[in-house]
């Protein structure tokens, strides 16, 4: 009877987290590190337009000290700028949670923004017939 293999433990990576707003999305890796926060792998600080930046960086900044601790980095997909910005936000704010484990941080960043982990349900309606865009029809001119 052969004697049976080894069995290899799986290569622990960083753990992952999701963030989606309309058609972006976005997944962000954490690991042990410094504070470094990396989108696409452009340092954050050089992340245009700068109010997205600014957007993206609104979990980082309520949760304060305990940025030094995590090096962050995201991937970002799809959608607009503004739609990229929010999905960035509610990956971070979500590994930041997780990360902690406990509800000061959770209900810090509810307070901050609603839609940080749990996500803004709006989406874009769709185009009908009749006109040009999902509301406006053509005009009628009965004279």
């Amino acid at each position: 009877m052969p004697s049976p293999t080894p069995r290899v433990p799986a290569k622990k990576g960083p753990k992952l987290y999701s963030g989606a707003r309309k058609t972006a999305r976005a997944t962000a890796a954490i690991s042990a590190g410094a504070g470094r926060i990396r989108v696409n792998g452009t340092p954050v600080e050089l992340w245009e337009p700068e109010p997205a930046r600014l957007h993206l960086l609104g979990p980082v900044l309520v949760v304060g000290e305990l940025r030094e601790k995590y090096d962050l980095d995201v991937s970002v997909a799809g959608g607009g700028f503004m739609g990229q910005a929010d999905a960035a936000a509610m990956a971070i704010a979500r590994a930041y949670v997780d990360q902690v484990r406990g509800s000061e941080i959770r209900e810090r960043l509810n307070a901050y923004n609603k839609y940080l982990l749990s996500g803004d349900p709006r989406q874009a309606e769709p185009k009908k017939f009749g006109g040009p865009g999902a509301r406006r029809k053509r005009q009628k001119s009965y004279r």
